[in-house]
């Protein structure tokens, strides 16, 4: 049996450091972050029952981690340790009775565990002279220049009383926001994708140019506290409260518990909130709070005894791909999706998944018959990350890229030379781009038109009630009766015809930036869409504006620029604008003459959840009150307004002095007062 065990714990060895080579130095993981928590379990347990054949460096005994060799590397002054997890609540309370075997009635510090990349900050008499990656917990690569680019990292503590030295951890992150918007504009160039924001953020951290990581809007949580001078603390909050009033990037979400309860409430709580959150989480972290009982609570060779991370159920499963189909999408873009056996993951069971491009399945490597890694946060698509390469069966076959469109029938080709993204340029008559453009205009998204979904623009279409989007104003009772999805058994006409009829003459007061938006003009997203109509005021001013005019709009530029004069260079869309307007929908920006322009001139930045306002609508009053709603925070920025729950972009705001205030003064202000 022990040669058995032997060999199997060899296996192990040999596939875990694998798998951390691939994840610390490639930023690729090959498997689930479950699976590899698998493997290291079952090498745990082996090591337990035949301690004699554990290695003296084996994987459970040290930090999983590597080198980029591109970069220098430098010891820490203090080791950086690991954290040892957790899956379940019997589990949690196992470590509860350890700790409160040697602590009576500890207060516990709970905080988010940030799915980021671990980074140590080196401060000396108040300046940063170093930033390194975990790497192997004693040694880390120096990404110092690439560190000082992040925008919500101080390089100067704050205060009078710094210590003349202080190792800071923390983790690096990319924003989901900044992480889907900088896919979006890979997807666009035809370059290879980040599989996820953790891979994102690894990836940016270690560009060799600091330019190209400073426009990557990084940002930072810092989480803890290595090597110190001229410092004394007592707690673990206390050590953040200090942190804070140094400027750095603390987090706003930890909490103490003095009870296993109040603790439990905690874990649960984010587990249902985990996608409101602006960053990826996948768990929660518990530690003593007093530094005090962590001295004696003492660590192992690998990390703290007095901390603990409480795993959520992982958003990375795997599943059989049985097809690689094609779907046309509004602006004819070809887009392959995974047909898989179904599989639940993140609270929802998923059959399909996006394969963005041709390009991407090569890159990836994914085979038709392939047992995948599918990932999905939130109301993310879900996404193949990559095939598992161990389990094929030499049955698996290539996808081969259709010439034609599935829907029409015309030949698919490039929109330029080396796009690697193909269309169906039948845009007007393609019955895939027509369904996709419908049912996109009564998104939230666009003109929020209920009843507006995806089967009943098809039903629309199908039973040729309309023809295309410019006859969707003109809709009556007499032509939805027509339809059987709009109709009764009996024949009456049935409550949703009233719905949509009703919501599309409100959708006929929409703003005119979400007219511009659901339009489906390529690149004119809701913040060109607001910056074209606060700036133009009208569809016929841009339409009639050069690109030269358009491009030097604050938050379009050229290549959108081109994009519209494109679209209003065809006559049928010219014709979509008549007869829309001629059914009263708004083509104008809306007169606010009437309103007060007390805001005129000032430039907002909003960060969290705010009581009267959704993210729309105050965008909205801020631009109708004469102000600039801006997306990130500057020297240029006036105020910025924070809800519940706010962001980096409050740390931001503090770091470089931009006043902030809450919505009640928001509300002074917009009163003039």
């Amino acid at each position: 049996m022990n040669n058995q065990a032997r060999h199997r714990i060899s296996e192990l060895i040999n596939e875990i450091r694998d798998h951390q080579f691939k994840y610390h130095v490639l930023d690729a993981a090959s498997i689930t972050d479950a699976q590899f928590d698998e493997l290291l379990g079952e090498l745990k347990a082996l090591e337990a029952k035949y301690p004699e054949l554990r290695e003296a460096d084996s994987p459970t005994l040290g930090i999983g981690g590597g080198f980029a060799t591109a970069f220098t590397q430098h010891n820490h002054i203090e080791k950086m340790m690991s954290l040892d997890n957790v899956f379940d609540p019997n589990e949690l309370n196992s470590w509860f009775d350890r700790i409160e075997k040697e602590v009576e009635q500890p207060v516990y510090l709970c905080e988010l565990k940030v799915d980021g990349l671990a980074i140590n900050l080196t401060y000396e008499n108040g300046q940063l002279i170093r930033g390194l990656t975990r790497g192997n917990g004693v040694t880390g690569e120096d990404v110092t220049l690439n560190v000082k680019t992040i925008r919500n990292l101080t390089h100067t503590l704050a205060g009078q009383k710094v210590p003349t030295l202080i190792e800071v951890r923390g983790e690096v992150f990319f924003p989901l926001a900044a992480f889907n918007e900088l896919n979006d504009g890979l997807e666009e160039s035809g370059k290879a994708l980040f599989a996820n924001p953790r891979n994102a953020a690894a990836g940016s951290l270690r560009q060799k140019d600091p330019r190209v990581t400073a426009g990557r809007r990084l940002s930072m949580i810092v989480h803890g506290i290595g090597a110190r001078e001229g410092i004394e603390l007592d707690s673990q909050s206390g050590a953040y409260a200090l942190l804070e009033r140094f400027g750095l990037p603390t987090s706003q979400r930890f909490t103490l518990c003095r009870t296993r309860k109040e603790v439990e409430d905690y874990i649960s709580y984010y587990e249902l909130h985990r996608h409101d959150v602006e960053h990826e989480i996948d768990g929660v972290v518990i530690k003593v709070d007093s530094m005090t009982e962590q001295k004696k609570l003492g660590y192992t060779s690998r990390a703290p005894k007095w901390a603990i991370a409480f795993k959520y159920p992982p958003e990375e499963v795997t599943t059989r791909l049985l097809d690689i189909k094609i779907s046309i999408g509004r602006t004819g873009r070809v887009t392959p999706f995974a047909f898989m056996e179904p599989v639940k993951v993140a609270g929802s069971t998923i059959t399909n998944a996006t394969l963005h491009n041709a390009a991407e399945i090569v890159r990836k490597g994914v085979l038709i018959g392939d047992v995948v890694v599918i990932r999905k946060a939130g109301d993310v698509i879900p996404e193949v990350l990559a095939p598992v390469i161990q389990r094929r069966t030499g049955k698996e076959r290539a996808f081969v890229m259709p010439t034609h469109c599935p829907e029409c029938g015309s030949a698919l080709r490039a929109i330029s030379e080396g796009d690697v993204d193909i269309r169906c340029p039948n845009a007007r008559s393609c019955p895939g781009q027509l369904r996709e453009r419908i049912y996109y205009i009564g998104s939230r998204a666009a003109l929020d038109i209920d009843v507006l979904g995806y089967e009943a623009a098809a039903a629309l279409l199908e039973s040729k009630i309309i023809t295309d989007e410019s006859d969707l104003f003109h809709l009556t009772k007499e032509k939805l009766a027509t339809s059987d999805f709009f109709m009764k058994k009996d024949g009456r006409t049935g409550k949703n015809v009233d719905k949509l009829l009703d919501a599309l003459a409100k959708a006929k007061n929409q703003p005119l930036w979400r007219v511009l938006v659901a339009l489906s003009i390529r690149h004119v997203g809701p913040t060109a869409a607001q910056a074209l109509a606060a700036h133009c005021g009208s569809i016929e001013k841009i339409s009639t504006s050069t690109a030269e005019e358009l491009a030097e709009i604050d938050g379009v530029g050229a290549t959108i620029a081109d994009s519209i004069l494109e679209w209003f260079s065809i006559d049928w869309h010219q014709g979509i604008i008549s007869q829309w307007s001629a059914a009263g929908v708004r083509v104008e920006q809306e007169v606010i003459a009437l309103l007060e322009q007390t805001l005129d001139g000032l430039t907002f930045v909003v960060t969290g959840g705010l009581e009267r306002y959704t993210r729309d609508s105050i965008a909205e009053t801020i631009v109708a009150h004469g102000g600039k709603a801006a997306s990130a925070v500057s020297k240029k920025t006036d105020y910025v307004l924070a809800g519940s729950d706010p962001g980096s972009k409050l740390a931001k705001a503090i770091e470089i002095g931009v006043p902030v205030i809450d919505e009640a003064r928001f509300n002074e202000l917009l009163a003039g007062k």
